[in-house]
């Protein structure tokens, strides 16, 4: 799949969502030629190519499905990945808390199995930059393979190496960093940073955010931020309307920041504190 103008049909080379009896779904790429065998039956791409987005087919069984384009949700949460990705609920936060948008430069280190790194290229369009730093070769060749097939790795610069030696890149709009350690890290991720730039960091428990909360300090980042994001859903169902079973809480916790440039003025520390 390739992120080309939108369509209101299903083209050859589109990534498409086929979702059928109790909203299983499955994502597929369509290739002339090509069938979708399930246990529910087989649906030739063909008979899917050229139909309108939205439209119900049926397989040689009869079972139905619905023919949709995924969302960049359902792209994520269904990626091939050996270990927790980052859930969307959290994703769009990070997106719309750091302005990440068309043309940006943004660098990220822990690209894992390449969720948020899809985020981040999607966002970022034809004419911006990701710059994604990884230490373990299999984790980086996934997420590079994860980026082909939705179309986006010619947006990512995958660079394999322990950042503690630092970053190649400066003045980057915005940094996401998702690694153990953080905290071990500001100094680094301040160095290639543009003054005033954002910098996201996901960690999993209390003390880990303690530590990084007084490497930022240390660091001369202000507007920092604590938070977590919980998300329930409802079961849409007019006569009984109440949450699902289940739900997706705790994933970790976001702190933001941003990089700032103290001046030399009397209340500088006094002023640090006051937006800190």
């Amino acid at each position: 799949m390739t992120f080309t103008p939108p369509s209101s049909i299903a083209r050859e080379g589109d990534l498409a969502e086929l979702v059928g009896l109790r909203h299983k779904h499955f994502i597929i790429t369509l290739q002339a030629g090509a069938k979708f065998e399930t246990h529910r039956g087989v649906l030739l791409h063909d008979d899917l190519i050229g139909k309108p987005w939205g439209s119900q087919v049926f397989s040689h069984l009869g079972a139905p499905f619905f023919l949709l384009q995924p969302s960049l949700a359902d792209l994520l949460v269904d990626l091939p990945r050996t270990t927790q990705i980052l859930y969307p609920k959290d994703i769009g936060f990070i997106l719309v808390t750091m302005g990440v948008g068309p043309g940006q430069k943004v660098l990220e280190a822990g690209t894992g199995s390449g969720s948020m790194t899809t985020a981040l290229a999607y966002a970022v369009g034809n004419e911006g930059r990701v710059v994604s730093y990884e230490v373990r070769p299999d984790m980086q060749n996934l997420a590079r393979k994860n980026l082909t097939r939705f179309g986006l790795a010619s947006r990512v610069d995958f660079k394999l190496r322990d950042i503690q030696q630092g970053f190649d890149e400066t003045d980057a709009d915005s940094f996401f960093l998702d690694v153990p350690n953080p905290y071990d890290y500001i100094a680094q991720v301040r160095a290639a940073l543009k003054p005033g730039g954002f910098l996201c960091c996901l960690i999993p428990t209390f003390n880990q955010v303690e530590k990084t909360l007084f490497a930022l300090r240390q660091n001369k980042f202000a507007f920092i931020e604590v938070c977590e994001i919980l998300l329930r859903y409802y079961k849409p169902e007019p006569t009984r309307l109440r949450p699902t079973d289940r739900m997706v809480a705790h994933t970790g916790f976001l702190v933001f920041g941003r990089r700032i440039e103290p001046s030399e003025d009397p209340r500088g520390k006094e002023l640090a504190e006051e937006v800190g």
